[in-house]
């Protein structure tokens, strides 16, 4: 089901000032921004080995990213899991009781098809599944 960690999302105010850090402090190069107006955000990648880190920028106060903000400050909001099968791995979850945020698989940033886990099944951690 699950193939590797595919990256971790991270809460920020601003993509700009966290290139700051990404960039000017880590060497690290950050890809283009994209906008997902679908979920009220922007995200930005950072290639680091075979794991990317994938920074979140809310567009609109009512988004779930500045929620999150709100709530815990900037950080790391989710851990992406990459699968064969989005589909079919939502339908065994379900069968073994996972609690799901998203029962069908929507579009997600560089057009994966992405569904989130409630946290309340996994101790707390948000989990993003994604194809690409």
């Amino acid at each position: 089901m699950i193939k590797k960690v595919d990256h971790i999302g991270i809460a920020v105010k601003s993509i700009e000032e966290a290139s700051k850090f990404y960039e000017g402090v880590l060497g690290q190069k950050i890809s283009g921004i994209e906008p997902l107006s679908s979920e009220n955000l922007k995200t930005a990648f950072i290639q680091i080995g075979d794991v990317e880190i994938e920074l979140l920028e809310a567009t609109s106060s009512d988004s779930p990213v500045a929620k999150f903000i709100e709530k815990k400050g900037e950080g790391i909001q989710h851990i992406a899991l990459e699968v064969d099968d989005i589909k079919a791995s939502l339908e065994e979850l379900k069968s073994k009781g996972v609690r799901l945020i998203d029962e069908v698989p929507k579009t997600g940033a560089e057009g994966s098809k992405i569904a989130f886990v409630h946290p309340k099944s996994t101790n707390g951690v948000l989990l993003e599944l994604c194809q690409k």
